[in-house]
């Protein structure tokens, strides 16, 4: 009979250069839904207050940017959460249930 090896765990990669933590993908795509989250229930209550409402829409964009990398998706999002009225619908949301499904974290794209 041959000996056969049998691998039980795919081999060791090395680091990748687009990622500067030792974060797994899910954990920033954890990190990002919760952030989501977060960003648009408080944009349902902050409706009324505009200034308040953008501050919080760039702070979201910023800290999803610094969490799943450079994602096309979070700037049509950032440009639909600042129509009045649109506020309501959970961009953030989808922008990360868009980037978990191309599966593009912490790689910034293509390059």
């Amino acid at each position: 009979m041959a000996n056969t090896e049998w691998e039980v765990l795919p081999a060791d990669e090395p680091d990748q250069a687009g990622t500067s933590s030792g974060w797994s993908s899910r954990t920033r795509l954890g990190l990002a839904m919760a952030i989501a989250v977060v960003s648009d229930l408080a944009s349902v209550w902050l409706e009324f207050v505009p200034p308040m409402q953008w501050t919080l829409d760039i702070a979201t964009a910023g800290l999803l940017f610094l969490t799943l990398g450079r994602q096309w998706a979070i700037l049509p999002a950032l440009v639909a959460e600042a129509i009045p009225g649109i506020a309501m619908f959970p961009a953030w949301v989808l922008v990360v249930i868009a980037v978990a499904t191309t599966g593009t974290v912490g790689g910034g794209g293509k390059k």
